[in-house]
């Protein structure tokens, strides 16, 4: 959608009650628990029986997202699917949504609606209700908050911190396609800034500009193990690169880890981007985060299970606190595995060292 070649609706003609009725109109309520959406002081949902989950994230512009390359629609879909993915990482199903939205008088309804739209659409996906959440004013840019409702059996649920001693590690789909994708769109978008008569060159790379931007929670991953009859001993979703997300289980479980380069998932057009800006994919793998793949810990006799699951690769192994936690790269060098991803609290693009022609950096 060219908002600049459409009407434009100042958000003063609606106000703060009339915007959230047109984005909030003809809402429909899929679950059973949720009892009461958008339209009073809180959303009502019956969870008996079950475990309730939530989480909650905060997006800024100019933090988390960038908007000269991000589609509205597609940062409404992802900011969603992002928060699905931490119901998710719990071994749980997401059920309700709500959403926090505080903008400035630069964005015209329309624009809105762009966002809300790429909500919906993720939510319609995967059979989460919006109920409801709140808007209002910001001296400068976009801010969104989104809190998610699910729920989980309490015999299902799957934390950080319960990984054992020779648990095998696992982690599903990819890694590091993100990172390389948000490389691809910040080098564009200083190539336009540098002259503004250059055409984005983005052509054969569309699978990781889709893992930046429009990425999808492991749903299906979790069923698949369910049906195996394999549960995970604890479990985490990638959001800011492997690195961080394996020390978060070494932490809360009092264990060390290592994890073999090789074993190691990384699509094709990672590896050749990667080549590209003379990084190493597993550096992009190990810190770049935003992948939204689950990395999750199972006891070893489940070994041939998991194996046989598609889409699932088993890349290390639990050990000992006093072990520390470690890579084992390609010629057996044990590496310590640090967390250099994602800090939204640290303005630097640059989340790992790119050195031209080096192995990897950790």
């Amino acid at each position: 959608m060219d908002l600049e070649k459409t009407n434009r609706t100042e958000l003063s003609e609606l106000g703060e009650f009339g915007l959230i009725d047109l984005l909030t109109r003809n809402i429909s309520l899929e679950n059973k628990s949720s009892l009461y959406g958008v339209g009073d002081d809180a959303a009502v949902i019956d969870n008996k029986g079950r475990l309730t989950l939530v989480s909650t994230d905060l997006l800024v512009e100019g933090v988390h997202f960038d908007l000269s390359y991000t589609p509205l629609r597609h940062l409404g879909y992802k900011a969603a699917v992002a928060n699905i993915s931490d119901i998710v990482a719990m071994n749980g199903i997401a059920r309700q949504l709500l959403v926090g939205l505080s903008v400035s008088n630069r964005f015209p309804v329309e624009a809105l609606e762009e966002l809300y739209a790429g909500i919906r659409q993720a939510c319609k996906v995967y059979h989460v209700d919006l109920v409801g959440g709140d808007t209002t004013s910001s001296v400068r840019g976009l801010f969104l908050s989104v809190t998610i409702v699910g729920e989980v059996d309490p015999d299902e649920v799957v934390y950080r911190h319960t990984a054992h001693e020779n648990d095998l590690v696992c982690v599903s789909g990819d890694l590091g396609g993100a990172y390389m994708g948000l490389l691809l769109l910040e080098r564009e978008k200083a190539a336009f800034q540098g002259d503004p008569n250059l055409q984005p060159d983005l052509e054969g790379f569309d699978y990781i500009l889709e893992r930046q931007l429009k990425p999808e929670p492991r749903t299906d991953i979790i069923r698949l193990l369910k049906e195996a009859h394999v549960k995970p001993t604890a479990m985490i979703d990638i959001s800011d690169g492997l690195g961080s997300e394996i020390l978060h289980i070494c932490s809360g479980s009092k264990l060390g880890c290592r994890i073999y380069e090789d074993k190691i998932p990384i699509d094709p057009t990672t590896i050749n981007m990667a080549g590209v800006f003379g990084i190493s994919p597993w550096t992009a793998a190990l810190n770049g985060g935003e992948d939204y793949e689950l990395l999750f810990t199972i006891d070893q006799k489940d070994f041939e299970k998991a194996r046989s699951i598609p889409g699932i690769s088993i890349i290390g192994h639990m050990t000992e606190l006093s072990q520390g936690a470690n890579l084992v790269t390609g010629d057996e060098q044990l590496v310590e595995i640090t967390a250099q991803g994602w800090n939204a609290l640290r303005r630097n693009l640059k989340l790992i060292n790119i050195v031209p022609n080096s192995k990897f950096r950790i």
